[in-house]
């Protein structure tokens, strides 16, 4: 996607040396625009942790990398199993990572590890390219959704409401549920987006106006708890939001907030839509909210803000009382009875099993999930 008219992707190989990757710093963002080189694997896995990259397929395809860069110093098979558990378990709660590190395991084993480094550079490069097109297609079964809107309301925009950031920064391109709104914005159709400012750590406000703005597309921030009040009022005409895991019987896990929306969408009768990648799904898990592990990240990204000052100084303020506590669940997940759709590379279903084998037969037995990368 864009930046100012100039067209990148989340992570790449480095054109010069071949073999180091580049990402975004996605802590940076928005005010200022760093690009890290990545080098280890622990810089990798302090990437991840971090959150300098984060959005649960572009994280994915970032530790395909870095079981590369390891291997670039010891392709023993000691060292692929290490490494791919080190990197499993750097964030609990996104499937996509797993799945990546289980692809790149079962590439990798069969081959001899003197062919092993050029073997794993061709691996995570098929995982970002499957990204890319996965994301293209998302896009493209999402947009019949905002025509059908669009034509009810001719020469008025489509009212979105979005949660988090589910761009092309938290893909290796597109996005997911943005896919969709910036094909609609790119083939003309009047959008307007409400972006939810997704406290604690702003992804909304900071990543996804960003993103926005820099493709052009209108947009206004507004405050967590203020999408009930705009859908009550009819100022929301569809909301689409990521994922980073569906379970076999459709229920969502994503960004913490995201149940709330669900359910004030359920009472106002608009429709909630679920765009996610095949790498998304968790077949093996049947009840979400028993099932999904909760990341739980440091109190102090609840207590404090971080901003830019009328100085052009970014600065980290305390913002609770002092001596407070604070919790800090990343996640939550929303019960497939609340979800209108779910948006894929492969089309449209409704969020349940039956609705999931329609697109994935593949699944249609009880799977034994893959646990390589997790043990």
């Amino acid at each position: 996607m864009n930046i100012d008219g100039v067209p990148h992707r989340s992570v790449w190989v480095d054109a010069e040396d071949g073999w180091s990757v580049h990402i975004f710093d996605q802590t940076r963002l928005p005010w200022a625009v760093e690009i890290l080189r990545l080098t280890h694997e622990d810089e990798v896995a302090h990437a991840i942790r971090s959150m300098q990259v984060r959005g649960a397929p572009l994280i994915g395809a970032v530790a395909a990398y870095g079981l590369a860069l390891a291997l670039r110093r010891d392709a023993s098979d000691a060292a692929l199993e290490s490494v791919a558990a080190m990197l499993g378990e750097t964030r609990p709660t996104a499937i996509n990572l797993r799945w990546a590190l289980a692809r790149m395991l079962e590439a990798l084993r069969p081959v001899a590890p003197a062919a092993r480094v050029a073997a794993a550079y061709a691996a995570a490069d098929a995982i970002a390219e499957d990204d890319v097109a996965t994301c293209r297609a998302i896009g493209q079964h999402g947009l019949p959704l905002i025509q059908a809107i669009a034509a009810r309301k001719p020469g008025k925009p489509v009212n979105i409401l979005t949660h988090c950031n589910t761009g092309w920064i938290a893909t290796v391109d597109y996005g997911t549920a943005l896919s969709v709104i910036y094909q609609a914005h790119d083939a003309g159709i009047p959008v307007h987006v409400w972006v939810d400012e997704t406290r604690p750590r702003n992804q909304g406000s900071n990543l996804t106006a960003w993103e926005l703005g820099k493709h052009g597309v209108p947009h206004t921030v507004i405050a967590d708890n203020a999408g009930g009040h705009l859908m009550q009022h009819g100022e929301v005409d569809i909301v689409l939001v990521g994922t980073d895991r569906v379970t076999r019987n459709g229920d969502v896990a994503n960004k913490i907030g995201t149940y709330l929306k669900a359910l004030a969408a359920h009472d106002n009768k608009v429709p909630f839509w679920v765009a996610l990648p095949h790498s998304t799904l968790d077949m093996s898990v049947r009840d979400g909210l028993r099932e999904i592990p909760i990341e739980e990240r440091a109190a102090e990204e609840v207590l404090t803000v971080t901003g830019r000052t009328e100085a052009g100084e970014v600065v980290t303020v305390r913002t609770a009382a002092p001596g407070s506590p604070g919790a800090n669940p990343a996640f939550d997940v929303t019960p497939a009875r609340l979800v209108t759709g779910l948006i894929t590379e492969r089309g449209r279903c409704e969020a349940s099993e039956a609705g999931l084998l329609r697109l994935y037969p593949e699944f249609v037995a009880e799977p034994e999930f893959v646990e390589e990368a997790a043990n």
